[in-house]
């Protein structure tokens, strides 16, 4: 059975703002803030709205607002070029577009090592 395209998806506005933790299964996107923790078995995507402080682990992230805390991936990381990073990153694969601001640092693990 194929899912919807927005069935399991949990949007969070640019008019909320989440003080906690966010843990579950589906994929999240974010154009609000979000101050806390963020541990999903899904992908992320920060609009360019969104705002996250807190610790961050995902199986994909794409990022186009801004995050202070570390990021793991699972697989894939994007800093696209409105994004605004301040913190660790450990994914498989980093893809930083022209115009994208990093400050951190970056472990890129082998298959073994991240599993």
């Amino acid at each position: 059975m194929a899912k919807h395209e927005d069935q399991y998806i949990t949007q969070i506005s640019t008019s909320i703002t989440v003080k906690g933790d966010i843990i579950g299964e589906s994929d999240v996107r974010i154009a609000g803030t979000i101050i806390g923790t963020i541990n999903i078995a899904g992908d992320l995507i920060i609009e360019k709205t969104g705002v996250v402080e807190g610790e961050v682990k995902v199986n994909n992230a794409t990022i186009a607002g801004t995050v202070k805390g570390n990021i793991e991936c699972v697989e894939k990381l994007t800093l696209e070029s409105t994004s605004k990073f301040t913190g660790n990153i450990k994914t498989k694969q980093l893809i930083i577009e022209n115009g994208a601001y990093f400050q951190g640092g970056c472990v890129m693990p082998s298959n073994e090592t991240l599993l």
